[in-house]
């Protein structure tokens, strides 16, 4: 039986901006842990058939990361683009992104990586199938589809969990799921020249404005600042016995050990 997947991927942030300066275009890209999900969305239509569509909200420069998708396998890409979708936060988005995955119809799983390499929040999955009203399981490494549900085991503080999900419903992939497969060239050549990027304004989506962009977004991110963690490493010379003694001696004089 057949399975139609939709993966929702994020154009991320993939290195951190130069003070006071806007971060230029190859800092960014397609969020690694979505890689994840769209390797498991691949080997599920191996296994089982079926297609693959990638949906991404961001701007149109976004359309490189989705052509990334198609060159991988993926089968269709979908790009939100509206000036009035700019500022959302990840409840806004959660909305924009079950918006289209209800226009989009039919399909048995929609597919979310962890979180962002930028962001780090790990709303946006668990958000959007609340907005659709359906199940969600989070940290999947498996899945076996079982007539009109599917079996997933989910890994969380070291163990397995098994869980029935009927369809459709989603999931998000746990970074250890799958093996990448590389990107290769002509897929890279062939998405560019065989397969289009479909552009999806607000009025596709038949939202109000107000509920996503700035407008639909109940937090805002005022400024972004670098953390220094003040660690420092000490090296330690000596034999083993040497330096078991000077490490007790540096931990006592830090008053960790009494």
């Amino acid at each position: 039986m057949a399975i139609d997947t939709i993966v929702c991927v994020k154009y991320a942030a993939l290195k951190p901006p130069e003070p006071g300066r806007n971060s230029p275009a190859e800092n960014y890209g397609l969020n690694p842990f979505d890689r994840s999900a769209i390797e498991v969305a691949l080997t599920l239509k191996e296994i089982y058939k079926g297609t693959v569509t990638a949906v991404s909200m961001a701007p149109l420069l976004a359309k490189r990361a989705l052509h990334e998708c198609l060159a991988l396998g993926v089968d269709r890409a979908v790009l939100l683009c509206d000036p009035g979708l700019a500022g959302s936060d990840t409840l806004a988005t959660s909305t924009a992104l079950g918006a289209a995955l209800k226009r989009l119809q039919s399909w048995d799983m929609v597919l979310f990586g962890t979180r962002s390499a930028d962001g780090d929040t790990g709303h946006v999955g668990p958000q959007t199938m609340e907005v659709l009203d359906l199940p969600l399981v989070t940290g999947v490494v498996e899945i076996e589809r079982i007539e009109d549900e599917v079996t997933v085991n989910r890994l969380s503080d070291g163990m397995l969990e098994a869980f029935q999900m009927p369809l459709p419903g989603g999931i998000t992939v746990h970074p250890t799921a799958a093996e990448l497969r590389d990107l290769p060239l002509h897929g890279i050549e062939d998405s560019y020249a065989k397969s289009a990027v479909e552009t999806w304004p607000l009025s596709t989506l038949a939202l109000d404005p107000a509920v996503v962009g700035e407008s639909g977004s109940p937090t805002r991110v005022l400024s972004t600042t670098k953390k220094d963690r003040g660690k420092r490493c000490r090296f330690i010379d000596g034999s083993p016995a040497e330096q078991a003694e000077q490490l007790v001696a540096h931990l006592s004089s830090d008053g960790l050990l009494t």
